[in-house]
């Protein structure tokens, strides 16, 4: 995708210095636009932990990277493999909840483990680093090319009419490598000349859907409107949404999706009025052995603090900002689980197929097993 007009992916590595991964330190937009050097695998893990980095697919291919650092940093160690285990540990505990992050960290540590020499693993981690990114990227214009087929559909139906669709926190671009998940098939639509208009959820508490889906709908030139949470329930009673679409950061495969808090309640609203709900996601986001997403699935707790506290710009500044009583308790879950009876379709890179097992292992036939 492009900033201004120049061609960025999320994490690169760094032209000049094969030891330093950039990332687009996101904690500054809408506002700021700052690259920032990761030389450490601490630093990836506070990266992350802190959500310089977000997004499932972007997790992942930062905890890449980050493996291939901490290959350098235990080529200085009295055991290598030692030293690669405990810092995948760290990686591992950084964010609970996308399973993108242990499928790279995992991905990894087979590969490097493969190496005879120190020098061959550490060229197994870098070559794996990039193959993760650029495996990610392909999947999500994968995923954009699918999803179009579905909004040509709506399209043709409304005999050219403006396709309005609601997304829920930041699946673009910014959550992946390039491209996106659920915001992949609005760029392929707007690309191909039909006329769309997204609906963007501000997404409380860190606002990523009024902060960054709409930063970068903006640089795409894509029509939208910033909504706050609890509009959409209203805009679907009233015909004004066509598709809802979102992302996932780990999804069952028998079709449950955990995505940002508040998703569940659209599909509930999209259930009620008859429109159809739509998971965007490349199969590296879907667990292959967790069955039930409600009961299984991790759903990270953070700090009150971004409920209580919010951030905006002024004079020139990022400020926070104190909008509860100061000691009023906050409760702050990350992500909820949509069950798959409420998902009308996945979308992944190899195509789209229903929300529940047999569908989902027809689509990837090499994850079934005799049991």
């Amino acid at each position: 995708m492009k900033i201004n007009g120049e061609h960025y992916r999320t994490i690169w590595v760094n032209e000049t210095d094969a030891k330093v991964i950039q990332i687009i330190d996101q904690r500054y937009l809408p506002h700021k636009f700052v690259i920032e050097d990761l030389k450490s695998v601490d630093e990836v893990v506070t990266s992350i932990k802190d959500m310089h980095v977000r997004g499932a697919g972007l997790i992942g291919a930062t905890a890449g990277y980050g493996m291939y650092l901490a290959a350098l940093e235990a080529a200085k160690e009295p055991s290598f493999d030692g030293y690669l285990s405990r810092t995948s540990e760290k990686l591992l505990a950084s964010r609970p909840t996308a399973v993108n992050l242990s499928w790279a960290v995992e991905k990894q540590l087979a590969t490097i483990k493969q190496g005879v020499t120190v020098e061959d693993k550490i060229a197994l981690g870098f070559k794996t680093a990039q193959h993760i990114a650029d495996s990610d990227a392909n999947c999500c214009q994968k995923i954009g090319q699918h999803g179009l087929e579905v909004i040509e559909a709506i399209n043709q139906k409304k005999r050219g009419g403006t396709v309005n669709i609601l997304t829920h926190c930041n699946a673009g671009w910014l959550a992946f490598v390039d491209y996106g998940s659920a915001l992949s098939p609005i760029y392929a639509a707007f690309d191909a000349g039909i006329d769309i208009h997204v609906w963007v959820d501000e997404t409380r508490p860190r606002n990523q859907g009024a902060s960054l889906t709409a930063w970068e709908l903006g640089q795409h030139q894509v029509p939208h409107t910033i909504i706050a949470d609890n509009v959409g329930g209203h805009l679907m009673q009233h015909g004004m949404v066509d598709m809802v679409i979102v992302g996932s950061d780990r999804t069952t495969y028998t079709g449950d999706v955990a995505n940002k808090i508040g998703t569940y309640l659209k599909a509930l609203a999209a259930k009620d009025n008859s429109v159809p709900f739509y998971a965007a996601l490349p199969s590296s986001t879907i667990d292959w052995e967790m069955e039930d997403g409600i009961k299984e699935i991790p759903i990270e707790e953070r700090s009150a603090e971004e409920v209580k506290y919010i951030s905006g710009f002024h004079e020139g500044e990022i400020k926070k900002v104190l909008l509860a009583p100061e000691k009023s308790k906050a409760m702050n879950f990350g992500f909820d689980i949509t069950p798959a009876r409420l998902v009308t379709n996945i979308i992944t890179e190899r195509g789209i197929c229903n929300a529940n097992k047999t569908s989902i292992l027809e689509m990837f036939p090499e994850k079934k097993t005799d049991g």
